[in-house]
């Protein structure tokens, strides 16, 4: 009889956890993490002469995150196709150890390479080696994010980016929505060549 009423108790209370069933699929976004996604360096002191600190995002908690990284391009003083390609070495390394620890990754794969614009294209194109959308969502988004928010790249929180081919480019938005669910990069579109 205490086997049985030991039985039904354990029942109850299994039962009662307060969460019910429910056959609608439920998207509660990303999973509670520990991870901090701060490293504990940061930058500790000014960067070296003839270079700058500049911001890039990183994958942390299945969201993009800024990191601090320090480049040898002036972003206010040089040609926006090398400050492009500092951004995204800086995206395709592996993050150091307290990055790591912290929880940071990168998506944004090694052979992948930015150029100048075709001819006809809108001021500010930059053209990549692979059609945008054919990346990984995440790693699009660090590079839209990364790009859109650089002062010599981005405009508003928008780039203008396309591939390698004729394919007309297209003007991408680094949003809030963006750095909360990088699987998700909202487009402006195709831009008409002129």
């Amino acid at each position: 009889m205490a086997v049985l009423a030991a039985a039904v108790a354990c029942a109850a209370l299994a039962a009662g956890c307060g969460i019910r069933s429910t056959t609608v699929p439920v998207d509660a976004g990303a999973a509670p993490s520990r991870v901090p996604c701060r490293t504990s360096s940061g930058l500790a002191s000014a960067p070296p002469q003839e270079s700058i600190a500049v911001r890039i995002y990183l994958v942390c908690a299945s969201q993009l995150v800024t990191v601090e990284r320090t480049v040898e391009v002036d972003e206010s003083r040089s040609d926006p196709v090398l400050v492009a390609r500092a951004l995204l070495s800086e995206l395709q390394r592996i993050p150091s150890a307290d990055e790591r620890r912290a929880g940071f990754s990168t998506d944004v794969p090694s052979g992948l390479r930015v150029g100048e614009a075709h001819e006809g294209d809108p001021k500010g194109t930059l053209r990549l080696s692979l059609q945008p959308e054919d990346l990984p969502a995440e790693s699009l988004a660090q590079v839209v994010c990364s790009y859109a928010e650089s002062e010599s790249l981005g405009s508003e929180g928008s780039v203008v980016l396309g591939g390698p081919g004729d394919h007309a480019p297209r003007g991408y938005l680094c949003t809030s929505q963006t750095k909360s669910r990088p699987g998700i990069v909202p487009t402006l579109g195709a831009i008409k060549l002129s």
